[in-house]
């Protein structure tokens, strides 16, 4: 009798050299910035900056690396999902000028549930209005969400006006954490806890569950998803309104971080989610977040050091970045 020797799966090998970026820039800046207790709180700032940057970014990225749409109209469901909460928080004073932890996280909750209710419906409008009609022609895609953002922006000028708007953190957010000798403001403890709660869900959904299945199913071979009774272009739909939702939720967050809102606010944050994308590889999801955190710690760490590189830190590690790897950290295999 002979026997039939099945070869083993062979598993992918973990990429940890891209990892250690993160680490190594942290420790590297420990001596440039001398005082630990000051390092612990430049880190800190940058952690909750690249948390909020990969909230903005993650939609995007959802977007681009499941539906291969170049979405340049982004930044109005950021502003969008930032104005909805001033008037959302508008409503609750009481909530947000008490000093109670509980009625603070309540109101920013209902802030972030409007804005994603908001900018979600409108994502599932904008797909359905603008994107629908421009699948596989990325040029198309640029000029036409490009427009769809210079609308939206106008139509948040009509509604709220043109001029900022104060948008002030709750009141038991506000001020900071002593650890040891180092400060860390409460909102950025908050911001980087939101952040690791959004990218911890997003791996789940993509990766453990039925419908993140289909989902890649159908980006590899739509077509099979389809004949298995699966409608395809209900699912794209809905990572569209769910990459929206997201985007309107990083809105929130940065306009809390900037305790302020303008109707531009997306179009400026734009430039800084399309680097973020870049650097980490277009359409991954783990890279969109390791790049999102470099870019909020370099610029923390340079603003401090040199505050004329920080205004372009950010052009500077996409293009180290892409000297050592030119297609960004983790790219995407399919594209």
């Amino acid at each position: 009798m002979s026997t039939v020797h099945t070869a083993a799966v062979p598993s992918t090998p973990i990429d940890w050299k891209p990892l250690l970026l993160a680490p190594v820039l942290a420790l590297a800046a420990m001596p440039l910035v001398g005082s630990t207790s000051t390092w612990i709180t430049l880190t800190a700032a940058g952690l909750a900056m690249g948390m909020i940057i990969f909230i903005i970014a993650s939609g995007l990225t959802l977007i681009f690396g499941l539906m291969d749409v170049l979405n340049f109209g982004h930044g109005v469901f950021i502003a969008l999902g930032a104005f909805v909460a001033v008037s959302v928080l508008g409503l609750l004073p009481e909530w947000t000028t008490a000093n109670h932890l509980g009625m603070n996280l309540a109101a920013i909750g209902l802030a972030m549930l409007a804005a994603m209710l908001a900018t979600g419906l409108l994502g599932w409008v904008f797909e359905r209005v603008l994107v629908r009609k421009v699948y596989g022609l990325h040029l198309m895609q640029i000029l036409i969400t490009m427009g769809g953002m210079v609308v939206g922006e106008e139509l948040i000028k009509v509604i709220w006006g043109p001029q900022m708007i104060a948008l002030e953190v709750p009141a038991s957010l506000r001020g900071s954490a002593l650890f040891g000798d180092a400060a860390v403001e409460k909102y950025r403890l908050m911001a980087v806890a939101v952040g690791f709660i959004v990218f911890a869900t997003m791996l789940m959904v993509l990766n453990r569950t039925k419908l993140g299945l289909l989902i890649r199913a159908g980006v590899q071979d739509g077509e099979m998803v389809e004949s298995l009774g699966y409608r395809i272009k209900t699912l794209f739909v809905g990572v569209f309104v769910a990459g929206s939702a997201l985007a309107g939720l990083g809105g929130v967050m940065w306009g809390l971080y900037q305790q302020g809102v303008v109707p531009q606010m997306g179009a400026h944050v734009n430039v800084l989610i399309f680097i973020v994308i870049i650097i980490g590889g277009l359409g991954s999801t783990g890279g969109c977040f390791l790049g999102a955190l470099l870019v909020g710690l370099l610029a923390n760490y340079t603003g401090f050091l040199a505050p004329k590189v920080a205004l372009f830190s950010n052009i500077l590690l996409m293009a180290a970045i892409l000297v050592w790897r030119p297609q960004g950290l983790f790219p995407v295999t399919n594209r």
